[in-house]
């Protein structure tokens, strides 16, 4: 029904239409504009205003290598966001043709277990989207408040921070300590963390709902053709369950199309910052550097936040590969037997496509699983020691 579909996109939608992302099922001309101007202003607000004196800064203080974790920790998911900015846009009719499938999914026809199914996906994507912007929030009011104290979570320099402190590590053509300077510079940075974390967060939530409504139809596939005899003739059924299993593939590659790129660029953003935090921590624990104890629970935090986040994209990645395996066992568990020749040997072609899980991949190469978190792990803990070994030397 059309108030289940708009309860299970709400969020996404609000998040998505600040910076105008969101891909709208029935866009006319006067909201198409409007979201792109949004897109290109968040754009040139995170370039201008945060990438670019971020990395002059970076260049700055590349001596220091404290100084050069604390400018990458922003500067590496900035630009990641705005990686997201621009493949989101570029693939919009994709998604909106994804979305619309959603949308038919919700106001055609089905049972009330259908529905209890498809109402479960939907608030686990709800659950996740809301823990996931509470964090965002909490994390975004530390960074924007905190300054206008004199207090800060980042790692102080002479080099960037001669004065007055800023949410952002970042350094300007122009003098920032002076005043009206300061104050425009100040509210730029926060508008640009609030739109930014509005990116980072949609997009990766926009993934979680798309995936999450794959996993909902796969399990009414399932159930569909665990009870088959519901149709008036076998033929009937067969053909339904494979047309509807064909659709959800092609959905499946409009999905791994508009996310493999970001999700190999989040691969890479997440080994590069689990090794140098990680360097970053021990190094401060074993050399008895001074070090607060707000300073310390907060790296430490944000350590686990972005393994928490590489976890929830492998996870999500098996739960469809558990559902797409679920299609298979009930096709080979399907009581073949009692069905003549010719009808039970239709059943092979779906088990020949069910056979083949639909992986999502970064990159189109390195599947999001749980084995694949746990090996990146390690691989990224197996980097910190090199870094640590270097130092020593």
């Amino acid at each position: 029904m059309q108030i289940d579909f708009e309860w299970a996109i709400k969020l996404n939608r609000f998040t998505l239409n600040i910076v105008g992302l969101w891909p709208e099922v029935y866009e006319n001309t006067c909201n198409r504009f409007s979201s792109d101007l949004r897109t290109i202003f968040t754009f040139l607000l995170i370039v201008f205003v945060a990438i670019i004196p971020s990395i002059h800064s970076l260049v700055r203080i590349w001596n220091d290598m404290i100084a050069k974790i604390d400018n990458l920790q922003f500067t590496l998911p900035l630009t990641m966001t705005v990686i997201k900015l621009v493949v989101i846009r570029w693939k919009k009719t994709d998604i909106t043709f994804a979305l619309k499938m959603i949308a038919d999914d919700w106001l055609k026809a089905k049972s009330e277990k259908e529905k209890r199914v498809m109402i479960k996906f939907a608030q686990k994507a709800h659950i996740i989207l809301i823990f996931g912007y509470i964090l965002m929030a909490l994390g975004i009011s530390f960074h924007i408040f905190l300054p206008c104290f004199g207090i800060s979570l980042r790692y102080m320099t002479n080099i960037t921070d001669p004065e007055k402190i800023l949410p952002l590590q970042t350094y300007y053509f122009y003098n920032k300590d002076q005043t009206p300077y300061y104050e425009l510079t100040y509210t730029a940075q926060a508008v640009l963390l609030v739109v930014a974390a509005a990116s980072y967060t949609g997009v990766d939530n926009l993934l979680g709902l798309l995936v999450f409504h794959l996993c909902g139809q796969m399990e009414n596939l399932k159930e569909r053709l665990i009870n088959m005899r519901q149709y008036k003739t076998f033929s009937d059924g067969l053909t339904f369950i494979i047309e509807d299993h064909i659709r959800l593939i092609k959905y499946f590659d409009i999905v791994e199309s508009t996310f493999t790129l970001l999700l190999l660029g989040l691969l890479l953003y997440f080994g590069i910052l689990f090794c140098l935090f990680g360097f970053l921590i021990v190094t401060l624990l074993t050399e008895g550097n001074e070090i607060s104890i707000i300073r310390l629970i907060y790296l430490i935090s944000v350590v686990l936040n972005i393994c928490g986040h590489m976890c929830l994209y492998c996870v999500v990645g098996e739960i469809l590969v558990a559902k797409c395996e679920g299609v298979y066992h009930a096709a080979y568990n399907y009581e073949w037997y009692t069905l003549e020749p010719k009808k039970a040997r239709t059943l092979i072609l779906i088990m020949i496509r069910a056979n083949k899980p639909l992986h999502i991949t970064a990159g189109k190469m390195f599947p999001m699983t749980l084995s694949m978190f746990c090996n990146l792990v390690k691989t990224s803990g197996g980097y910190v020691s090199v870094l640590l070994a270097s130092q020593g030397s």
